[in-house]
């Protein structure tokens, strides 16, 4: 079991959403957050500069199968990419464990509804 974890634009979201659940990826834990990236400029609005090395993303947290980590990878990277910079980042990394509260499933079994197997 693997853990991808993606920060992506706030705007990028829905589309990102909508590609993980074509993927056959239904679950999954999201929340936004403030970074600092490694751009520092300032853009001016209406006279008003704005700092903008502080940025707003969305992260989102996925737990999933080995055999589904590559189409899961493949289904954020085109749907959060604009070619500009900031797009984001994906991280990935091993689970030791996972058990299912309801159940007590445990491994990959916990993380798929049986007779719904991807």
């Amino acid at each position: 079991m693997k853990k991808i974890e993606a920060i992506i634009r706030k705007i990028q979201f829905d589309e990102v959403k909508e590609a993980l659940n074509e993927a056959g990826i239904e679950f999954f834990s999201f929340w936004d957050v403030r970074g600092v990236g490694q751009t520092r400029e300032g853009r001016i609005y209406r006279g008003v500069v704005y700092d903008t090395s502080t940025i707003e993303r969305t992260m989102l947290s996925i737990i999933v199968r080995d055999k589904n980590v590559d189409k899961t990878i493949k289904a954020i990277l085109q749907s959060a990419y604009t070619g500009e910079i900031g797009d984001g980042k994906i991280f990935v990394s091993d689970i030791g464990q996972s058990i299912r509260i309801r159940t007590g499933e445990t491994g990959d079994e916990s993380l798929y509804i049986k007779g719904k197997e991807e």
